[in-house]
């Protein structure tokens, strides 16, 4: 049995396969695609929506225990990690 994680977007919980693991490094976000990085990580859906979700609740400082605030508005962290959840979609949809 696949082990269950909650979205820190939508909250729903999902299996670990079906869920993107986050940790910080170096007061960045960094996706763990094989969920082997060190230190707490918080899971989500390879959404936009969960992605905004969890931007707007500040979810990700929250789940990942972080005392300084993450610098998430710059523009061009949002269009790298977005950018990355549509390449993520696209792997695990089997498109190349």
């Amino acid at each position: 049995m696949d082990p269950v994680r909650t979205c820190v977007g939508c909250r729903a919980r999902a299996s670990r396969s079906a869920l993107i693991r986050v940790v910080v490094n170096n007061g960045e976000l960094v996706f763990d695609e094989k969920a082997v990085l060190p230190g707490r990580g918080a899971w989500l859906h390879p959404t936009p929506e969960c992605l905004q979700n969890a931007l707007r609740r500040k979810a990700f400082a929250r789940a990942l225990r972080v005392s300084t605030a993450l610098d998430l508005s710059a523009a061009e962290n949002m269009q790298t990690i977005e950018k990355r959840l549509n390449g993520y979609g696209n792997k695990v949809n089997g498109s190349k």
